[in-house]
């Protein structure tokens, strides 16, 4: 403890250091990045016939090791420490004849201009810059430009550090706008027990004449898992991706000391798009007393599948685990923009990363098995990608299902975790007299699905309790001869088609606000309008209000299955002004005294839903709610009195 400075401002005092290395004596002191990890890295940047500066050497051993495995042998090493300098002199003076030890300030450098090709930096400037205190960072800016002075145009200074945000700041901010390159490497680690969490960062200026009213700046960050640059726009962005990897090595170092009390999620992302790749769950299972084969496994989610109950909740995926048998399940959706090449392939991508997110106590040399439904990866062809300015960006896909079914669904991808709108795909019919396909042809490829739409079929559980809403009208044989129904919201169109083909005197009347729907659903979903089927392309508030003025009690069923753009509101169907009481009293007077509401809603605030509840409740006394299990849906079916027909 006697080594540690009263104040970080003491972290810039050659008396602090020269007290520091005479009470440590003789052992090295390495603040962090073993030469081992950083080798790679300076290997890049340091020529065997450079000629070196190391600032605030100490008795660190990273020079002597760069000139014992000769990555270079003509180095100068300063610092503030006479201690230290000494220290060092008597450690190389008869083994290393080349390198130099130097008493000498930073600030204020004897060496001629332009005199290295590379500055070296191992923990200098985080040690200098401890706060953003104007002193400080007018010392911070002395160092700098007493580098950029001593460095040959098309030098390096490479400087080994923790990668602060306001250090990483005020390094990137000063160089770019001096006109040089910025790269920044992480330092791969060892995979030992470290002294420090955070990972360790080496941030790359090559100097660059400045070109006088030139505003362009060079900003690259290269990952530990990869040799290979990446640009990146702006200082705030070079920031932020060295921040998401700061955070993922203190989630990794968190949950490889003690199990994960909530499931962790994060994602993984394409090197070269940026885009997400793999979305990760950690889900683990405190009960289960783990053997030595049931510590860890890794569940591939198949394409497509990821937005079902038992994968794309956290009760679902807390199952899954349980069923599994393993005391930590890593579960792993694959995403629609990205190509894979099977199960094989994602095995070998991931097989480094996820073992970073290893639970406690995993015996040495694990095999860690792959699991996954069927032992393939799915299927999901992207049929359609579009655009609106109401929904914003959609996809049309066709998804393998369990077993041998496929399944069209559209997706915002705003929301992209929610599906739209699904319809189920009929297998293909031999023609009559059609022959069977002879075994020695080519079979079709799994990853092409049907095309037809099975109408007959409703996916999702809402529409389903949605339509058995229609019971309160009564029985088959009580329903009028004519049933009028309004649906708002079109989607995929499944819920009007299921009621226009069931019940064959219906005459069904839908609202849609996006005219991008009604083609999706006419194109891709197999809705087609008739004499019984119409479509208006209208808001649902400004329609329903219209029909209240002008012809009301006029419709035996109304549903709404309309979802809302805000994301920000806690109710994600329907939009809040479609709950709203002075609406609800339209909605009523447009239906007929028997008839019957029905609502799809979706809300994960529970003050809202109970104000939500009381408006219904006030506009329509009789109110029946049907949970759909293992989703948010709830259906609300609403009749203003008892029905005379049941």
């Amino acid at each position: 403890m006697e080594l540690l400075p009263r104040s970080p401002a003491e972290f810039g005092s050659a008396r602090y250091w020269d007290r520091f290395f005479r009470q440590r004596g003789q052992r090295p002191f390495e603040w962090y990045g073993a030469f081992p990890e950083l080798c790679p890295v300076l290997h890049k940047y340091v020529r065997p016939r450079d000629k070196v500066l190391v600032v605030g050497c100490g008795n660190s051993e990273l020079s002597e090791q760069m000139y014992d495995v000769g990555m270079c042998q003509d180095i100068v090493n300063i610092d503030v420490s006479d201690a230290a300098v000494r220290q060092m002199r008597e450690r190389s003076a008869s083994t290393r004849p080349r390198m130099s030890y130097l008493l000498m300030d930073m600030l204020h450098m004897d060496f001629p201009d332009a005199h290295f090709q590379v500055v070296l930096d191992k923990g200098t400037l985080d040690a200098l810059l401890t706060d953003e205190e104007e002193a400080t960072l007018a010392k911070v800016e002395q160092m700098f430009a007493e580098i950029s002075r001593v460095l040959q145009v098309g030098g390096r200074y490479l400087c080994v550090s923790l990668a602060q945000a306001h250090v990483l700041k005020k390094a990137v901010e000063y160089f770019s706008q001096e006109g040089w390159v910025v790269r920044v490497h992480q330092v791969a680690s060892s995979g030992d027990k470290q002294q420090f969490v955070l990972p360790v960062f080496v941030y790359v200026m090559t100097k660059f004449r400045k070109v006088p009213g030139s505003a362009a700046q060079i900003l690259e960050i290269c990952p530990e898992e990869q040799d290979r640059p990446v640009r990146v726009e702006s200082a705030e962005r070079l920031l932020a991706a060295v921040k998401d990897r700061q955070h993922y090595a203190l989630l990794c170092s968190q949950i490889s000391k003690t199990p994960c009390r909530e499931q962790v999620s994060l994602d993984l992302c394409d090197r070269e798009s940026g885009k997400p790749r793999y979305t990760l769950h950690v889900v683990d299972s405190p009960s289960m007393k783990p053997s030595r084969d049931n510590h860890f496994a890794i569940f591939i989610i198949p394409q497509g599948r990821e937005t079902e109950w038992l994968f794309g909740t956290e009760e679902g995926r807390r199952q899954l685990a349980a069923s599994a048998g393993f005391g930590r399940l890593l579960t792993v959706a694959l995403h629609r923009e990205q190509l894979y090449e099977g199960m094989a392939a994602i095995q070998a991508e991931l097989s480094g990363k996820v073992m970073e997110l290893a639970p406690p106590g995993l015996p040495a040399r694990q095999q860690v098995p792959f699991l996954s439904v069927g032992g393939d990866i799915g299927v999901r062809a992207v049929r359609h990608r579009g655009s609106s300015a109401l929904s914003g960006d959609f996809v049309v896909e066709d998804v393998k299902g369990d077993g041998s079914c496929y399944f069209r669904r559209l997706i915002f991808l705003q929301n992209r975790n929610v599906v739209q709108s699904e319809a189920r795909l009929l297998a293909p019919t031999p023609l009559p007299g059609q022959k069977k396909r002879r075994k020695d042809k080519k079979k079709p490829s799994p990853a092409e699905p049907p095309g037809a739409i099975d109408k007959s079929y409703l996916c999702c559980e809402h529409h389903k309790a949605m339509v058995a809403g229609l019971c309160l009208l009564g029985g088959p044989d009580a329903l009028p001869g004519e049933l009028a129904v309004l649906v708002v919201g079109l989607g995929g169109g499944s819920l009007p088609l299921f009621v226009h083909d069931y019940f064959s005197q219906a005459r069904v009347a839908v609202v849609e606000i996006d005219p991008s729907m009604l083609e999706v659903a006419t194109r891709w979903f197999g809705f087609c309008q008739g004499e019984r089927m119409q479509v208006h392309i209208s808001d649902g508030l400004d329609y329903v209000a219209k029909l209240a003025a002008e012809a009301p009690a006029q419709y035996d069923a109304i549903m709404f299955d309309v979802d809302s753009k805000d994301l920000t509101v806690g109710m994600s169907c329907p939009p809040p002004a479609f709950v709203e009481k002075p609406f609800l009293q339209k909605v009523k007077t447009i239906l007929k005294p028997e008839g019957v509401f029905v609502l799809n809603l979706v809300c994960r605030d529970a003050r809202l839903k109970e104000s939500v509840l009381a408006a219904l409740r006030a506009v329509f006394p009789l109110l029946y709610t049907r949970r759909i299990q293992g989703e948010v849906n709830e259906i609300l079916l609403c009749q203003a009195g008892p029905a005379g027909r049941r």
